[in-house]
């Protein structure tokens, strides 16, 4: 086996380069810059005169925390990986001989930005990008949740009980090991699909009720590009429609339109809604024990056509990047919720740049 020199790394990269590396198309397409100023203000490093190492440099840590939410990787994973893979290396801009940031400083790092409650302005900062190139929410908007799956927790009823009402069990107040291991926020919920057709052609009459363990994600995309404007992360359990009247709805959009299922449908939405200026689009419910209308049922159907674009994006985020909570506490589930959000975006944002280009 020859010696590896420099040229046969840079042969390696540029095939790499052929074959499509995503992560040269980010450098290429994002300006990573732009993230710098809340990354500084959430981190608050000192400025170095008492000694010590130097902290790595925050872009370069904010770029090794979008990597891991490409690929949902543990922290444990990105370090190797980043030693390992060459495309890694160049999208962060490290030599083969350059210090690499271990799992326990990516751990750091991302703590840091989730007390610091960072994760709405990195958002934010991104959606500023996307405006200035011009993509701005347009067309009206479309609202949706889905669930994300957290580890199970094996708690007993009355664990249970006290979790609901807002207090630690008594058995883990002394435990500190296993209290932060346990998840306090994540629930549980019923996951309804519709039932497959039996062996005879039949389908049963009722749906599946799936017990389900997690947090869940809130979006609001706007119609023309489909980019995700508003979020929020809850627990599992949480409502779906009463988040619309917690920030979901965006008032800069072009449109005032807002498409949403059933889910949506209640009078204190309308209302809302109506106060402030959006026109409903909202899917309409079957009245309790009669048959939908036909109008009702083509209504529905025109609505779903538009509606439907935004499971495009949780389809994307689950296949693509295998959305899962692998910390503990709301706060962390919003951390990554947030960046999963961050990471869509700029691939939708990538995807439309090469179809603005090849026009």
């Amino acid at each position: 086996m020859k010696q590896a020199g420099f040229f046969d790394v840079e042969e390696r990269l540029a095939r790499l380069s052929g074959l499509g590396d995503q992560l040269e198309a980010f450098s290429r397409t994002v300006d990573f810059e732009v993230f710098r100023p809340e990354l500084e203000k959430a981190l608050a490093y000192s400025d170095g005169s008492k000694g010590g190492r130097p902290p790595f440099d925050p872009v370069l840590m904010f770029k090794i925390l979008l990597i891991q939410t490409l690929n949902n990787l543990s922290d444990e994973r990105t370090e190797y990986l980043i030693n390992d893979r060459l495309s890694f290396m160049r999208f962060l801009g490290l030599g083969l001989s350059d210090r690499v940031p271990d799992a326990k400083t990516v751990w750091l790092f991302r703590e840091r930005l989730t007390q610091a409650g960072a994760i709405e302005g990195l958002f934010n900062r991104f959606d500023t990008t996307l405006r200035s190139a011009g993509y701005l929410p347009m067309s009206g908007q479309i609202l949706d949740a889905t669930l994300v799956a957290a580890p199970k927790q094996r708690n007993t009823n009355a664990e249970k009980a006290d979790l609901r009402a807002g207090r630690i069990p008594e058995d883990w107040q002394d435990k500190r090991a296993k209290l932060s291991h346990k998840d306090r926020h994540a629930r549980w919920t019923l996951k309804f699909t519709k039932a497959k057709r039996q062996d005879d052609g039949t389908i049963p009459s009722t749906d599946l009720a799936i017990p389900f363990f997690g947090y869940k994600s809130h979006i609001s995309i706007d119609r023309k590009f489909r980019f995700i404007r508003k979020w929020k992360a809850t627990d599992a359990a949480a409502s779906d429609g009463a988040r619309l009247r917690e920030g979901l709805l965006d008032k800069t959009n072009t449109a005032s339109s807002v498409w949403a299922d059933t889910a949506y449908r209640s009078k204190a939405n309308e209302d809302f809604m109506e106060k402030q200026g959006f026109v409903s689009k909202v899917h309409r419910k079957k009245p309790h024990l009669k048959p939908m209308p036909r109008h009702i049922q083509r209504s529905n159907a025109g609505k779903s056509v538009i509606r439907s674009r935004v499971e495009h994006v949780f389809a994307d985020q689950k296949s693509q990047t295998g959305l899962f909570i692998r910390v503990v506490g709301i706060t962390r589930a919003t951390m990554r919720i947030g960046l999963a959000n961050i990471v869509y975006n700029m691939r939708r944002f990538l995807f439309l740049e090469r179809l603005n280009a090849s026009a």
